[in-house]
């Protein structure tokens, strides 16, 4: 974890609801030397991914996108193509905020994963908006639908418990194929029985091995290099509360503070 300025991290741990706000904060901070919570750092991108009204607008976005794109594939292929989709599951058809709000207002940093698999066995994760009338859309056509997620195979039982529950479509052992194996294997491995005409996903190793294996700069010019593919049969959905940017070095405006 990144060394924080001190008080920058008690302006966001106030945001954030874990300091009482009183005109002794900063004081007792500045008397005392009090150990600030560093997690309180990932609030503003939590609050974004969990509350605001513009994720919500754009995961419905990325699934009518998708509903589109599918129709169209279908449109494309003989009825005999043996059509499938793959879509990854946390923060793109599962919302588990909760879990990482938990742990961030616990001041403890919820991308070490070691709270996880708890989250995995008990949590009760929301749906991302849009994504269950996608699924039934695709089920409906005969499309077959394939979960490929990182989480955990010893819990392979409560993930798939946690499908049924939210009444998601073709979920069994066969179709949800967790952690093992590497991503782009498991993909292989359905593509040597289908055609494979669409994946979701908010990280981009979701969509290649490529991705997994490069650094965040090589990543951007991956980018640059599919363009053609997001939108189409790549579908990418927000996620502002982990990925490999989040060590990121940011470009400032060089120019002096100047406020009027």
């Amino acid at each position: 974890m990144r060394t924080f300025n001190r008080k920058a991290l008690l302006v966001a741990a106030l945001s954030a609801g874990m300091v009482p706000v009183t005109g002794a904060a900063f004081a007792a901070e500045e008397s005392e030397g009090d150990a600030l919570c560093a997690q309180a750092a990932y609030s503003m991108g939590l609050r974004y991914q969990q509350r605001s009204a513009e994720v919500a607008a754009l995961q419905r976005q990325g699934y009518a996108l998708a509903t589109l794109r599918l129709e169209q594939a279908i449109a494309d292929h003989d009825e005999d193509a043996n059509l499938a989709i793959i879509t990854d599951l946390d923060e793109t058809v599962l919302d588990n905020s909760a879990l990482l709000v938990r742990d961030m207002q616990a001041c403890h940093d919820y991308t070490t994963w070691d709270t996880w698999k708890h989250w995995e066995r008990e949590g009760e994760p929301r749906l991302i908006p849009g994504a269950a009338d996608f699924l039934e859309f695709a089920d409906e056509q005969g499309v077959d639908i394939f979960y490929v997620s990182d989480r955990y195979q010893e819990n392979e039982a409560d993930t798939i418990a946690s499908l049924e529950a939210l009444e998601l479509p073709q979920v069994s052992e066969d179709s949800v194929m967790l952690l093992g194996p590497p991503k782009a294997e498991r993909r292989a491995e359905v593509v040597e029985n289908h055609t494979l005409v669409m994946q979701l996903g908010d990280s981009l190793h979701d969509f290649s091995g490529e991705f997994a294996e490069a650094d965040l700069e090589a990543q951007r010019r991956l980018v640059d290099d599919n363009a053609e593919r997001f939108g189409d049969d790549w579908i990418v959905f927000p996620n502002a509360g982990y990925g490999d940017w989040s060590e990121a070095e940011l470009n400032a405006w060089e120019a002096p503070l100047d406020t009027e």
